[in-house]
């Protein structure tokens, strides 16, 4: 889209006025949206359209590689003048002052905001519902969820309401949205991208596990993304003034691991995997099959770590229980008490440990080739699941 704009072959009004045809086609059936910006989008289109007439040859990359492409964003991301809910009463009459960090690049690269999308309350959820915007559907199948706490990002992007936009992951918020729907999601290193104007806020603690990302349908449309995207903000404590490495290698090293320490995966899956494989082997990639060492209490430590996040949401939502998403209640009540000092350095100190004997292992590897998730995207409201003559597996355990 971006390259046809840059051509003049498609106007950016032609693209937004598509793209708001397909949510007014398709929304009433997902529920995607927390808000929508019509009048807004057409009206930034019409003045990229002007802008766009009155380039030379080659003068429309001035306007910014976005430029005429219609976005979306998550709704825990500040956009000027309007609430930021994240799915949760508690955040009514909230308006945002400015834009979030990333909300301001991809305006800066040209982008138009569609809207913002919806998410679980406080976005603590695998499933995206809440009290203020409703549920969300995934739209290969409405009787099933499109994941979370991305879910209304992914459900918009896949259903051609959206190209892409912009989310936050910490626990696999992107990546199984993104595995549930079908499209592209990235969480990136800690650091790459600014969770600035984000709610609840990616500084202590949630920042230890949460990053913000791209969702497309390609992998290719997640780069030029979060080649937008990045970039060092002084203003947000974790970010990294560190480059981006380009990765020129042709031949791949593809390790293949097909399963967490024996977690059973559903054979679809399993043959989706294989296939991927094999297709990396008839590029001409090396493929092998790999499984690291030493990687088993990592749950453990993205608990511990998670358990934190936790206690500060308990905070929130103290004295507001009855106007809190009965999910939120329930996985607040089966936390246990957050973590000791002693267990968060302790966790802390384990978890470089693992990273770096996982790096040394990933040595003669460039890539990981696994599955997202156990299962595909699950029916609303299921939490147990039978994966061939197995016992069930839950939520957070097998």
């Amino acid at each position: 889209m971006a390259e046809l704009v840059r051509a003049h072959q498609v106007s950016p009004v032609e693209l937004v006025e598509v793209h708001l045809a397909e949510i007014n086609a398709r929304e009433s059936s997902l529920n995607a949206f927390r808000m929508i910006f019509a009048e807004e989008a057409v009206a930034e289109a019409r003045a990229a359209e002007e802008a766009l007439v009155h380039t030379k040859d080659g003068g429309a990359d001035r306007l910014g590689p976005l430029a005429g492409v219609p976005v979306t964003v998550k709704d825990s991301f500040d956009v000027a003048g309007y609430a930021t809910q994240s799915g949760s009463r508690l955040r009514e009459g909230h308006r945002a002052a400015e834009d979030a960090a990333v909300v301001a690049r991809l305006r800066k690269a040209g982008a138009i905001v569609l809207g913002k999308t919806n998410t679980p309350e406080l976005l603590a959820s695998y499933e995206t519902d809440n009290l203020v915007t409703g549920r969300t559907n995934n739209p290969w199948d409405v009787e099933r969820t499109p994941g979370g706490s991305s879910g209304g990002e992914a459900a918009a992007i896949a259903a051609f309401c959206s190209p892409g936009g912009v989310a936050t992951d910490g626990g696999g918020s992107i990546r199984i949205p993104a595995h549930f729907c079908g499209i592209a999601g990235l969480k990136p290193t800690p650091g790459r991208i600014s969770t600035r104007g984000h709610y609840p806020s990616l500084g202590y603690p949630g920042g230890l596990t949460g990053v913000a990302g791209p969702m497309a349908r390609t992998a290719a449309d997640l780069r030029l993304l979060f080649s937008v995207l990045a970039g060092f903000d002084p203003e947000d404590p974790f970010s990294t003034p560190a480059p981006a490495a380009e990765h020129s290698q042709e031949r791949l090293r593809l390790g293949v691991w097909l399963s967490f320490y024996g977690v059973p995966v559903d054979p679809e899956i399993t043959q989706a995997i294989d296939h991927a494989a094999a297709f990396g082997e008839a590029l001409g990639w090396d493929v092998k099959l790999f499984e690291p060492r030493g990687l088993e209490r990592v749950p453990n430590q993205w608990a511990t770590l998670f358990l934190w996040l936790a206690a500060a949401l308990r905070k929130v939502v103290e004295g507001h229980e009855k106007e809190c998403h009965p999910t939120l209640l329930e996985s607040l009540a089966a936390a246990p008490p957050p973590p000791t000092a002693e267990q968060l350095l302790i966790t802390l100190a384990a978890r470089d440990r693992v990273r770096a004997a996982l790096v040394r292992q990933m040595q003669t590897l460039d890539a990981l080739l696994m599955p997202v998730a156990s299962i595909p995207a699950f029916r609303h409201g299921e939490r147990q699941w039978a994966i061939g003559d197995g016992k069930p597996i839950g939520l957070f355990q097998a």
